[in-house]
């Protein structure tokens, strides 16, 4: 009996203590979540954020989906601290921001950092209000590619490529040897393309602020860049003001009263020595913010970057 009885007092305690632990994943899951013991209730705003060159669209892109079917997220706050980056990259993202407005009735507020150029500055667009800071740097709307040509350090070094190629613009671009007049004229009828989608795209978002028409916006869109509060005079972002101001604008579009509460992804896990030596995918690598250079592995990027 004894034997028996303290069978079930151990069983019990396992009992406790597994009903101890689910409470305190559940309290520390509801407090990573901005809320109290088993998360935030009612409406609230969610904030992502977009930091550094935007090379891969997959990690922000998660994070938005996050919120999408979340009724009680009512606006999404995107914090923007980018000078821009890849032109697909920046087109994806921006077309989520679309669909999550169009599709998921989500209220979209960017909040500019310090840098919201290029692409940072088109995934704005994609949202129904935008904040700058007074001295953040935005604009730069433009296209640009480039690459090194290597091919006299070559000649130096006795050393001299073969190819064999399909068509004589299969390897345009190439770094070992000079740009031909055919090729620039293709390569540059690209960037004129890319230019005019991201022309276009800002047109659908800000024509009509503050007088804003495409000429207007065409005129601006030189690749030059601006200051948040000239950014804000050209009609090209919605109000002046930091984080808070975005967190409350966004409140305010979607009838929150009072303090909002702010919802956030997990932070993600940053890589470390150890994922370089063992992670065999450099794209995977570059995904999760490796710096230096395009994770495509190609010699010529064409980007929504500001330079």
């Amino acid at each position: 009996m004894e034997k028996r009885h303290l069978t079930r007092v151990i069983a019990v305690a396992v009992i406790a203590l597994i009903v101890f632990a689910v409470a305190i994943a559940a309290v520390a899951l509801g407090m990573s979540q901005g809320g109290g013991l088993f998360g935030p209730t009612g409406d609230r705003v969610a904030m992502v954020r977009v930091n550094g060159v935007i090379y891969d669209s997959r990690s922000v892109i998660a994070h938005l989906q996050r919120y999408a079917n979340d009724d009680r997220v009512k606006a999404i706050v995107l914090r923007v601290d980018s000078p821009g980056g890849g032109v697909a990259a920046s087109q994806e993202i921006y077309q989520e921001l679309v669909r999550l407005r169009q599709e998921k009735n989500k209220t979209i507020v960017v909040s500019m950092g310090s840098v919201a150029a290029s692409g940072g500055y088109y995934l704005a667009c994609g949202a129904n209000h935008v904040v700058a800071n007074p001295g953040t740097v935005t604009g730069s709307i433009g296209v640009i590619a480039e690459w090194y040509n290597y091919g006299s350090l070559l000649d130096m070094a006795g050393l001299k490529p073969e190819l064999v190629k399909s068509g004589a613009l299969k390897d345009i671009g190439s770094p070992v040897r000079p740009m031909t007049p055919e090729e620039r004229v293709v390569l540059q009828s690209m960037i004129d393309r890319m230019y005019n989608q991201f022309v276009g795209v800002v047109v659908e978002a800000r024509a009509g602020k503050q007088g804003l028409d495409e000429t207007k916006i065409r005129a601006l869109a030189d690749g030059r860049v601006f200051t948040g509060d000239e950014a804000f005079e050209n009609g090209l972002v919605d109000e002046l003001g930091n984080e808070r101001t975005a967190i409350l604008a966004a409140a305010k579009l979607v009838g929150i009263n009072g303090e909002p509460v702010v919802v956030e992804p997990p932070v993600q896990k940053s890589f470390t020595l150890l994922d370089l030596l063992t992670e065999t995918d450099v794209t995977e690598l570059t995904a999760k913010g490796l710096p230096g250079g395009s994770p495509s592995g190609a010699s010529m990027q064409f980007g929504y970057i500001w330079k």
